[in-house]
């Protein structure tokens, strides 16, 4: 059978039918002002004089786009590039027609490492926070802590060797010259641990968010392994009200720490021969109403961000590729919030 060749109009249609039906990245686009991060982006990554000829570059923007468009998919490099291709929201997404020039994945993976390299991760989270901040949609009235586990490619290791890299070493048969293709595939940074009967390998993603528009305002990367309360002193200073968490964050350590004037609504554990009263369990139920609602920001990536897993290896592309995840889950509230205040 010939296949009719596409016409302009075909093309214009076909869009005005994605925007009948709701195109979200669409509603994204709308209100996000991607110029922001233009400046420091093109710092980063520029790095030659194109005046003189040649090629020139994909525009730093696209390339930020192109890495949205994988976290909220969850794609890898080959299926976000296909993906580009294949679907015409992604190319109005990223502002390009069906006669343009496609991103391809070695570009994406390149610009993210470029990135990763130079910790844009958490500049870029802080320049979007600080738009968040001016547009009062942060009112540190309340603030929730809390972490989940990120799962990275599961490593295939002898009992010897997992031992000398949890002591942080690295085994001898790996730093051998022949074996250096070897450890360039092993993650030394992801760690091992078990919770609530299930294995974890990997990360954690620490997150700290305002209890009024379950926007992340800071973020932690660390090992599987590190306990959830480790790092919530680091989150909180003089601006936050009160603090909310479960009760693996219960304790002196905390409670004697919190910045002056931070009410202590994290949930009370009972122990062995101490099993909490009657006021203290609701006391627990009036929190977690509150404590809840980051759950809701890790049920949000596990759902419509398809999964909070990573692809890569070591703890800087790590630190990187949750942030752009915490980053991205901001775009989307942000987008959602905008619209609830239009309604």
């Amino acid at each position: 059978m010939k296949i009719r060749q596409i016409g302009f109009f075909d093309e214009e249609n076909r869009y005005k039918k994605l925007t009948e039906l709701g195109d979200p990245l669409e509603k994204l686009n709308s209100v996000m002002n991607w110029e922001i991060f233009r400046d420091e982006l093109t710092r980063v990554c520029q790095k030659e004089d194109y005046s003189k000829g040649g090629r020139p570059p994909i525009d730093v923007i696209v390339k930020f786009k192109a890495s949205v468009l994988k976290r909220i998919y969850n794609l890898s490099y080959d299926q976000t590039e296909y993906q580009i291709n294949d679907r015409l929201s992604f190319m109005r997404f990223l502002g390009i027609g069906l006669n343009d020039k496609v991103i391809d994945a070695k570009t994406i993976w390149d610009f993210e490492n470029t990135l990763a390299n130079a910790e844009m991760g958490e500049k870029l989270f802080c320049m979007f926070d600080e738009v968040l901040e001016n547009e009062g949609l942060i009112t540190h009235k309340g603030t929730i802590v809390d972490a989940t586990f990120v799962d990275a490619p599961r490593q295939r290791n002898s009992r010897d060797e997992n031992k000398k890299i949890k002591n942080g070493e690295i085994p001898e048969e790996w730093q051998k010259p022949e074996n250096a293709h070897k450890l360039a595939q092993k993650d030394t940074d992801a760690r091992w641990t078990k919770k609530n009967n299930e294995v974890h390998y990997g990360y954690k993603d620490h997150v700290k968010c305002d209890a009024d528009s379950k926007l992340i305002t800071n973020y932690a990367v660390t090992d599987a392994a590190l306990h959830d309360s480790n790092r919530c002193i680091d989150f909180l200073d003089d601006k936050d009200e009160a603090l909310y968490a479960d009760s693996a964050y219960s304790g002196e350590p905390i409670a004697e720490q919190l910045p002056e004037g931070c009410e202590n609504h994290i949930c009370e554990k009972g122990y062995r021969g101490h099993p909490l009263t009657e006021e203290q369990k609701e006391n627990n139920r009036k929190k977690s109403k509150v404590r809840c609602r980051i759950e809701h920001i890790f049920g949000f990536m596990t759902g419509a961000m398809h999964g909070i897993t990573i692809r890569n290896i070591g703890i800087t592309r790590a630190w990187f590729n949750i942030g752009l995840t915490n980053l991205i889950y901001n775009f989307c509230r942000y987008e959602f919030l905008k619209r609830k205040s239009t309604c």
